[in-house]
């Protein structure tokens, strides 16, 4: 797979997860710095964790400022326009499920490009998808929607297995594979989301079926 290929999903996942950073951080009432702060750990965070995890060092973001950049930037923007968008702004989930689906095949596509294994794949799919999300959520003193939401880290899961089995089993182009991978993970999360699917909780001694 061409390098700037994924360099270029990769950072348009990293702008997708830091606006979702600054609206977190807005909401919260944060000031200038605390958003900035959100959009770019949530927008580098997953990254830097995979690049971690699969010995890509030193990671993407410490040898390319533009992600650094594009971080600050949206955040910059975010900031400046919420008194006309974040008060009533929906689409933020969505934007959080297309960054999703972005950030897990593009961290399964790095991991295969080193000569990960099949779980390394996954892992490292998950992983960068799900990364910036949980450090926003510990920031904002919330159970990380990893643990508690709607097929979060299902899709991730789901999405990176459909690219294990493209990668090994199916004659087609890997850029290919990192279209199939993000649509197939961003309509999973969203169905969940607009189904309110859940997977199983355990129940305790003495709880009541509701």
């Amino acid at each position: 797979m061409s390098q700037d290929v994924i360099f270029f999903f990769d950072i348009f996942g990293t702008i997708i997860f830091a606006i979702t950073g600054a609206v977190k951080g807005i909401r919260n009432r944060l000031d200038l710095l605390g958003v900035l702060f959100f959009s770019v750990t949530v927008g580098c965070g997953g990254g830097m964790l995979r690049d971690v995890l699969i010995g890509s060092t030193p990671v993407a973001a410490f040898n390319n400022s533009a992600y650094f950049i594009v971080c600050i930037i949206s955040g910059l923007i975010c900031f400046l326009l919420s008194p006309h968008t974040i008060g009533s702004w929906p689409i933020i989930i969505y934007l959080d499920a297309l960054g999703l689906g972005v950030f897990t095949a593009i961290g399964v596509a790095k991991a295969a490009s080193l000569g990960v294994g099949p779980v390394g794949m996954v892992m490292s799919g998950m992983f960068t998808a799900v990364g910036g999300g949980m450090l926003r959520d510990v920031f904002s003193k919330e159970i990380p929607m990893v643990f508690t939401s709607d097929f979060y880290a299902t899709a991730t899961i789901a999405g990176s297995i459909i690219y294990v089995l493209l990668y090994y089993y199916a004659p087609i182009s890997a850029n290919m594979m990192l279209f199939i991978t993000a649509i197939f993970t961003f309509t999973m999360r969203i169905m969940g989301y607009e189904l309110r699917l859940k997977l199983p909780v355990a129940k305790m001694k003495g709880e009541k079926k509701k």
